[in-house]
């Protein structure tokens, strides 16, 4: 039995015990038709879709209990607040949080590691102190760090300072970080490590544990960037034994304008607040003010209610199919793409091959035609990926490339699909002639 077939055969297997065709019809929008042909979407990397469980949330907030929280003794706000603070606790669980009052509900995982930079990075990071970066970054987790005590050159031109330096760790020829630079950069300067999970262009998930490790046995201080990773994989943030971790709800079923910031408590006690006005106060006079306690301290203004709670409904449809179903099916997926596209004269793949190493994430170019056109013909096809740097342009640069073409995948996505999709850059090959 050839490889390509022993891995037909594995997905045979996997595809009769996982409900893919089921899952789908619980996602509206994958009954739409683009160009007159069914939607095959491949931008999950970006934004998942969402399911109708996730949809009712936000109506049934909006529609039956609608109010502000925290502030009310009427039945709607009292509703509402019980509701908001259960996601809260249920987030906590989903990534192993000890304690729900390390979880702070954020816009995204940008604005998540924004926070961090404005309160405990002003506070901790001072003139000499070193920042440890990976060239794979997603650009939320280095344009903090380099607005962080940045020098402006102009308006429009920023410059990482000269007080704190930035190290950036490596990438070897197979998208896999050179962890050798982690050893001999750290130092008792690297007061922050902050760093991807996964990649959200090469697909590498990082052994995440064993650098956090690393790093802590080094006095260092860590950050995850887990937008890619929790909506594919089991998290359990005391098992890690990170920091900080953040993360985004629309990359995982939510919806947008939501995510999480977890800080351990021990930390996140010391640290000042991000934005100041309502709700993250208990009392205010003319001349001084009593904070609210954590994690409500760092939640100013109304915080995003319905997409909170929608939020947890999308954790209750993932907790209910399962992440290691989702993640073993997942791999299937990527490991019958990557065969079929090996097997088309003139594509180039970035990252590592073994799917062992990485998540439903690959990107690749066809011969020299620009990722953009590429794209615009798979749309004709109904097919969506991403095209571009991928907020990643350090990393884009770093393979010579201005632009690269992305699929990405998520659990409600089939064989069949990966088939069309093929079908469709055998026919760019065509008209583009390569």
């Amino acid at each position: 039995m050839t490889e390509l077939s022993i891995v037909n055969y594995s997905l045979f297997i996997v595809k009769s015990m996982f409900p893919v065709l089921e899952i789908r019809k619980d996602f509206p929008i994958l009954k739409k038709q683009i160009n007159n042909k069914p939607l095959i979407y491949f931008d999950n990397a970006a934004t998942s879709q969402k399911p109708d469980v996730v949809i009712d949330a936000l109506a049934d907030y909006y529609s039956q209990y609608n109010a502000n929280i925290h502030r009310g003794i009427h039945t709607l706000s009292v509703e509402a607040t019980e509701k908001f603070e259960e996601a809260r606790k249920k987030i906590a669980k989903f990534i192993g949080a000890q304690y729900p009052e390390e979880i702070i509900f954020v816009r995204n995982a940008t604005e998540g590691i924004n926070l961090v930079a404005k309160t405990w990075g002003n506070d901790n990071l001072k003139k000499g102190d070193e920042i440890l970066l990976t060239v794979m970054e997603h650009h939320s987790n280095i344009v903090p760090w380099i607005l962080l005590h940045g020098e402006y050159d102009a308006k429009t031109t920023v410059k990482a300072s000269n007080s704190i330096k930035i190290n950036y760790i490596p990438i070897n020829n197979e998208g896999v970080l050179n962890l050798e630079y982690l050893d001999h950069h750290l130092n008792n300067r690297t007061k922050l490590l902050s760093i991807a999970h996964a990649s959200n262009v090469l697909g590498t998930v990082n052994p995440i544990k064993q650098i956090i490790a690393k790093a802590h046995a080094n006095g260092t201080t860590v950050l995850v960037d887990a937008a890619q990773s929790v909506p594919h994989m089991a998290i359990n943030v005391a098992d890690l034994d990170c920091d900080f971790l953040v993360f985004s709800g629309h990359k995982m079923l939510g919806p947008t304008g939501i995510g999480v910031l977890y800080v351990k408590k021990n930390i996140l006690e010391t640290m000042k607040p991000f934005l100041s006005g309502g709700e993250m106060v208990k009392d205010v006079h003319l001349d001084h003010v009593l904070l609210n306690d954590i994690p409500w301290r760092f939640e100013a203004g109304t915080p995003p209610i319905a997409e909170a709670i929608a939020m947890s409904s999308a954790i209750d449809y993932l907790n209910n199919i399962g992440t290691d179903k989702i993640k073993e099916y997942e791999t299937q997926l990527t490991k019958y793409a990557l065969d079929k596209l090996q097997a088309i004269e003139n594509i180039k793949i970035y990252g590592p091959l073994d799917t062992n190493n990485r998540l439903g994430v690959i990107a690749f170019n066809l011969a020299d035609i620009h990722a953009h056109d590429l794209a615009s013909v798979l749309d004709e096809e109904g097919i969506a990926i991403r095209s571009g740097h991928h907020c990643a342009a350090p990393l884009v640069r770093s393979l010579n490339k201005t632009s690269i073409a992305r699929i990405s995948f998520s659990f409600y996505n089939t064989i069949e699909e990966i088939d069309c999709f093929i079908e469709a850059i055998k026919k760019a090959k065509r008209i583009f002639k390569v």
